[in-house]
This record gives structure tokens, C-alpha cells and sequence, in this order.
């Protein structure tokens, strides 16, 4: 059986929301932007796509506004923030004890079908977010901190959804 979240030593928190929150304003202040992961997800996307096929990625709709200016798409922040958020998550679980590879599910649920669905809902979040114009991140924290009636919006959507499909998913928990 694995541990539950609450088993495990994590940061209290409010002591995670202010560092969250003075990350949000470092992130101000040196790049005098915000942050969100999607963004920086779709850059990849965008250089993957490209790479297979670089015609088609050039005439798309979509992903042409990423090559039309002459720069490279990974050449901005967010993807750089994303590296750091993966190099930084690594060390902080090395550094406390908790690394280590395992798929967390609850007792009704198989490995194969859990990691299934964890990636069906990943695919549906990250469109999701490309539509709303930002994740969670950048939409519910950025967009929440400058107090954008739309981001306020996305937030209670996301919680009320969330409230809503937990009803389906609660006996895989079980």
C-alpha cells in the first residue's frame, strides 16, 4: 500500500502559498511577465511539430506566430521556467527523502489504467488550457493576482468541475 500525501512530510500550506506568491513577483520583476506551464508546453509542442514537419507547422494557423518573428520558440522564458520547475521538483524530493518512481492509485484501480487516464486527462487539460488562453497557473495565480474578471471566472469553473467529476472518479480513491 503507498503512503498517503498526508503521511508524507510536505511544506504547510501557507508557508508554500506566500513562497508561491513571492515567485509570482520575482517572475514580475525579472521578466515583467507572469508565469503559466502551458505556454511554455505549447513552444514545445510548437519545435516538435516543427521538427517533423516544419512546412506544416510554418502554415499553421496556430503555431506560424511562434516561427514568423525570426526568433526560435524555446528561446523564451517559460520554457526556461519549465526546466526549472522539473530541475527543482527533482531536487526538492531528492533532498527530502521522497524520490522515487511509483504510480500513485488508490486500490481499485490498476497501474495500466491509472497512468491511461492520467494521460487522457492531461491531453483534455492541456486543450482545455489552450482554449481558456492559459492553465491554471497563469489564468487562476497570475490572472487571480491582477484580479482579471475572467480569471476569476476560470477559477470557480475549475473548482466547481472539479467538485463535480470528484462524484465519478471518488471509488478509484477507495
Amino acid at each position: 500500500m503507498h503512503d498517503t500525501v498526508e503521511e508524507r512530510s510536505c511544506w504547510r500550506p501557507v508557508t508554500a502559498g506566500v513562497a508561491l506568491g513571492l515567485v509570482m513577483v520575482l517572475t514580475f520583476v525579472v521578466s515583467g511577465r507572469g508565469f503559466g506551464a502551458s505556454g511554455g508546453l505549447t513552444r514545445l509542442a510548437a519545435t516538435l511539430q516543427h521538427w517533423i514537419a516544419p512546412e506544416l507547422t510554418e502554415h499553421s494557423a496556430y503555431f506560424a506566430p511562434y516561427f514568423a518573428q525570426g526568433g526560435h520558440p524555446l528561446h523564451h522564458y517559460l520554457v526556461f521556467m519549465l526546466a526549472g520547475i522539473l530541475a527543482g521538483a527533482v531536487a526538492g524530493a531528492a533532498l527530502s527523502g521522497q524520490l522515487r518512481f511509483e504510480v500513485l492509485r488508490g486500490p481499485g484501480i490498476a497501474p495500466g489504467r491509472r497512468l491511461l487516464l492520467a494521460a487522457l486527462g492531461g491531453i483534455l487539460v492541456g486543450f482545455a488550457a489552450r482554449l481558456a488562453r492559459g492553465c491554471t497557473s497563469g489564468q487562476a495565480l497570475v490572472g487571480g493576482a491582477e484580479l482579471s474578471v475572467g480569471s476569476w471566472a476560470f477559477m470557480i469553473s475549475i473548482f466547481a468541475g472539479g467538485y463535480a467529476a470528484a462524484w465519478f472518479v471518488r471509488r478509484q480513491w477507495l
